[in-house]
């Protein structure tokens, strides 16, 4: 028996694997058992083409057996096998696999084929964990078996050694146990039994594992059919809400979910959740989002971010795509085109299902944009309004009409004839913003408008700036229509005006007010509402609306104020109480709450 050396590059390589590649040393069990799931699929597409080939499916499977008075874990397939050439072409050189071969004669022969990739570069994971690696392999239709067997870099050793059956048997060597590192735990059916559930669930022959207490006994722990491989006609409600408590998504049942099945260019299955509520830390910076992505059914990355936008990050589920190699990294998944590809896609088929529920199902979507209303508004807002046309549907208001809530299409659909705008006003709650004096002119006309009570609503709609091209326009912005004045008003107004020279632009009269003296419209980009915002967020607080004080001239105190237009002190002191009062409607705090009680006190003892 002669050792022999690795060539040079898959030396290095094999370092690389080793200490580089692979952060998790728990991911070496997948590679395992994919590679023995690939070499059963070999031998099963086999026994299709040749009919000497006995296929028995119950002979199809694969062992995992620790043995912990030898420090050893085996892992038996009855694959295909390999014979000495071949244990010399797929593991004394790295990366080099005959799947290639093989999927191109399966492909001529017009065969389908789902295989993954024979013994690459994922065995020498092993390695990390290994310090002996022994591979025991007959090829089937041969009669000779033979045995490779590696201590690491230095080389690798190949002869002949009987076995009774095709198949493979892989036998690693555990390294000693560290301070660090317990690679005796390995040895443990429950972590064992956990690693294969975890990785290799869904791989599509059994995986046996010794029975606990049970001599010669042997317990399958893969569930072999991945939910989302199944024909979602035979699938029931609860069959979708045990997945989702299985793969720990969440606590509480699934809101709805999403069955996906896409074949093109780009093949993948899935299934998407969409939580009742969010995870507590939802709305936090430690949350993480993302996707299982499984190839094959074998889990490449438990969470990948990039195949969900931020505004869907509550999107639990898992996506399963055969376009992907198992030893993808992240980094290089972040430049992959097909999964740029497939998030594109998932993106639109959430965006489409949203709509079909706000449609069909009004309550449940409700129930939805309660808990998730505020993702998809932050999709707008952070992208300055240029995810509107994907996102600007999924919104909802409550308004005017008082008749639950409506999306944007639905309130533009019963707009007026003559309306140009659709309306909005901003407050606290809907309470508020019904007692807005502002609102009197838009109900005259029997305009409907949205109330917006989410500080970052008219964030997000002064990022849209309209939709199906009506502007958008606040009720309390400065109205275009000026009324007409005589000397006496304007000299008022302009006296008025003198005793707020920093806090109004304006004071003009007005004859659309009803039953309130007096209200604050704004002039400009920034409203009453956003001004609030800005005093809540430090570095904003000099932010501020230009404001227009503006007095009904049908209240009786417009006529006090005329009354006042000489007696300076009078009217100073009823302009300032006037725009205080505005500013406690708006909801803006007052510069001088002690002040403006002397005042009110003071013109009750007159």
């Amino acid at each position: 028996m002669t050792k022999r050396e690795f060539q040079a590059e898959s030396k290095r390589l094999m370092e690389l694997m080793i200490h580089s590649i692979y952060s998790n040393k728990d991911i070496f069990i997948r590679e395992l058992l994919s590679n023995s799931s690939d070499a059963l699929d070999k031998a099963y597409y086999l026994s299709l083409e040749d009919s000497t080939i006995p296929f028995n499916r119950n002979d199809y499977y694969i062992k995992v057996i620790p043995n912990k008075e030898q420090r050893t874990i085996t892992i038996l397939d009855t694959g295909i096998g390999m014979n000495a050439q071949e244990l010399e072409d797929h593991l004394g050189i790295i990366a080099k696999s005959g799947n290639n071969e093989f999927k191109t004669a399966l492909k001529q022969k017009k065969r389908p084929s789902e295989i993954i990739g024979e013994f690459g570069v994922g065995f020498y994971s092993s390695f990390m964990v290994a310090k002996k690696v022994s591979v025991h392999s007959r090829k089937l239709g041969e009669e000779i078996g033979h045995i490779w067997i590696s201590q690491g870099p230095d080389g690798y050793e190949v002869h002949e050694k009987k076995r009774d059956l095709p198949g493979t048997t892989i036998t690693l060597h555990l390294m000693e146990d560290t301070e660090n590192e317990k690679f005796s735990r390995y040895l443990e059916l429950p972590l064992l039994k956990q690693l294969i559930v975890h990785f290799s669930n869904y791989l599509r022959y059994p995986i046996y594992l010794p029975e606990i207490g049970k001599e010669d006994s042997w317990e399958q722990v893969n569930s072999m059919v991945p939910l989302w491989k199944k024909n979602k006609l035979k699938l029931t409600e609860e069959d979708y809400e045990n997945f989702y408590v299985e793969q720990q998504y969440g606590y509480d049942k699934p809101l709805d979910y999403i069955h996906i099945f896409v074949e093109g260019l780009i093949s993948y299955r899935g299934i998407l959740f969409i939580p009742s509520k969010p995870p507590i830390d939802y709305y936090s910076k430690d949350y993480k989002k993302g996707l299982q992505l499984y190839s094959n059914g074998v889990m490449i990355l438990d969470s990948v971010e990039e195949l969900l936008p931020d505004y869907f990050g509550f999107i639990k589920g898992v996506i399963d795509s055969e376009d992907f190699s198992l030893n993808i990294s992240r980094e290089m998944l972040q430049q992959n085109q097909e999964l740029k590809t497939i998030a594109k896609n998932i993106e639109t088929k959430i965006i489409q299902h949203l709509l079909k529920m706000q449609k069909c199902h009004r309550s449940k979507y409700e129930t939805f944009y309660q808990a998730f209303g505020p993702s998809i508004k932050m999709g707008i807002y952070e992208s300055f309004g240029g995810k509107k046309h994907k996102l600007a549907d999924l919104l909802l208001f409550k308004t005017s009409n008082q008749d639950g809530c409506v999306s944007l299409k639905e309130y533009v659909e019963r707009m007026k004839k003559d309306q140009d705008f659709i309306y909005y006003a901003t407050g606290h709650d809907v309470e508020q913003i019904e007692k807005l004096p502002q609102g009197t002119f838009v109900k005259k006309k029997g305009y409907e408008f949205l109330y917006l009570t989410d500080p970052i609503d008219e964030f997000i709609l002064k990022a849209m700036e309209s939709y199906d091209t009506y502007p958008f326009k606040n009720i309390s912005q400065e109205l275009p229509e000026r009324e007409e004045e005589d000397q006496v008003e304007t000299t008022l107004f302009q006296k008025m005006k003198a005793f707020l020279p920093h806090e109004v632009v304006e004071v003009r009269g007005s004859s659309y007010l009803e039953d309130d003296p007096v209200c604050i419209r704004s002039r400009g980009d920034i409203s009453i509402e956003m001004e609030r915002t800005f005093l809540t967020q430090p570095g904003t607080e000099n932010i501020i609306a230009q404001k227009i004080l503006e007095i009904n001239k049908n209240h009786p105190i417009y006529q006090t104020l005329i009354s006042f237009t000489e007696d300076e002190g009078m009217l100073e002191k009823y302009t300032n109480l006037l725009y205080t009062q505005a500013r406690l409607i708006e909801g803006l705090p007052i510069a001088d709450p002690v002040n403006h009680t002397r005042n009110i006190i003071n013109l009750l003892l007159k």
